[in-house]
């Protein structure tokens, strides 16, 4: 199980994430189609698969529908998500006013 602070990298990509809020869909976490493994693994190499590789943002947050939440660390060509379902981009919340 994949919990709060866990460091991932793609086997396919130059892709490394921090997980920022864990739930049960973070096990089948992946970037460019392939599961990601925990930072210290080793790559097993290859390419993201075609309907995966429109990359991320460094420094940008990926949820999913769960509430599942991820920290770009470092960006690469593969496209993050959880089985088959695309991850999206976290908005930023507006500031409030300052009157």
């Amino acid at each position: 199980m994949i919990k709060n602070g866990s460091r991932m990298r793609s086997q396919v990509c130059d892709t490394e994430v921090i997980v920022v809020k864990a739930t049960e869909s973070l096990d089948d976490l992946r970037a460019g189609g392939v599961p990601m493994v925990p930072i210290d693994a080793q790559k097993s190499g290859g390419a993201p698969e075609s309907d995966f590789a429109e990359g991320n943002v460094m420094g940008k947050r990926y949820v999913d529908d769960s509430g599942a939440e991820v920290l770009v660390t470092k960006a690469g060509a593969g496209t993050l998500s959880v089985g088959a379902t695309k991850l999206a981009l976290k908005e930023a919340k507006p500031l409030p006013a300052s009157d």
